[in-house]
């Protein structure tokens, strides 16, 4: 789609198996992404702010709790979300200048049902087939099992029509088993693992039938002239923005659609100019 940005990746990555993955099931999955201090280091820091939340419906989940806006709440959900693996595949995927969409942490408690099988950028209304507007990605806190609520994926499926995966829908409704049936994987993979996969991927979280919760995050990424799901202008204070990579700071928004572009201008101005401490806005000169 675009010119591949150079970026330092590790000797051993093997970004073409994971970018044929991509195309031909759907989606991949680095089994090292996060080390096992930092796996650490992400569940103490969202200790303090889990506990208390359920989801407000069956999508969300009853028995499902979420915390958002991880990316502003420390430096290990800051790399978490600007790995240079991950964007490394982002950028064959998406446009230059690409955005951030979605960062939450999910906790899947002892109990919660299997979610609806839906796919992530299902509000763009753009009929399918269709190449997706979205990347999304899951990663592992806590171990994923068939037991405690692996993600539930259909092989393929980033590919078909919208009549197609109506039909899948209604075949397990009826419990009917056919070759879509039958492209069924449960997601499986260790702490510290993330599964990278097109928004066009029919899938849904599992029921944890075990006796504790799963904790995982997930980020979503979209096109840059796509709207981001969560307002990381609003959700992410300025100052922490300004000690943020410039590719962070580029995933939340403060850059230009391209150079020479008005989109995104403030005032006139790069959404970059605002994170200078010293800059007006015109409409307060």
């Amino acid at each position: 789609m675009q010119p591949a940005i150079k970026r330092d990746l590790p000797p051993r990555f093997d970004l073409k198996r994971h970018m044929a993955e991509l195309d031909e099931v759907g989606f991949t999955v680095i089994e090292d992404y996060l080390s096992a201090a930092e796996v650490e280091g992400f569940r103490e820091g969202l200790a303090p702010s889990l506990g208390t939340y359920r989801g407000r419906n069956p999508f969300e989940g009853y028995t499902t709790e979420r915390v958002y806006t991880l990316v502003g709440r420390g430096e290990v959900y800051e790399k978490s979300a600007s790995d240079p693996r991950l964007l490394a595949i982002l950028d064959r995927l998406l446009r230059p200048n690409y955005l951030l969409s979605a960062n939450h942490a999910i906790c899947i408690y002892p109990g919660e049902k299997a979610q609806n099988l839906h796919f992530d950028d299902g509000f763009y209304p753009f009929p399918r087939p269709r190449p997706a507007f979205s990347i999304s990605t899951i990663g592992a806190v806590d171990a994923f099992r068939p037991e405690n609520g692996g993600t539930v994926m259909y092989k393929g499926s980033h590919k078909w029509s919208a009549e197609r995966a109506q039909a899948l829908r209604t075949a397990l409704a009826r419990g009917e088993t056919n070759d879509d049936t039958r492209a069924v994987n449960q997601l499986t993979m260790p702490a510290g693992a993330l599964c990278i996969f097109h928004g066009t991927l029919l899938h849904g979280g599992g029921a944890n039938t075990a006796d504790a919760p799963r904790l995982a995050w997930t980020n979503h990424y979209c096109e840059p002239w796509a709207r981001p799901q969560e307002n990381f202008y609003l959700g992410v204070p300025k100052e922490k923005v300004r000690g943020m990579s410039r590719e962070l700071q580029i995933l939340l928004g403060y850059e230009l659609l391209h150079p020479g572009s008005i989109m995104g201008q403030v005032g006139g101005y790069n959404p970059a100019k605002t994170l200078d401490p010293a800059f007006v806005l015109p409409v307060e000169r």
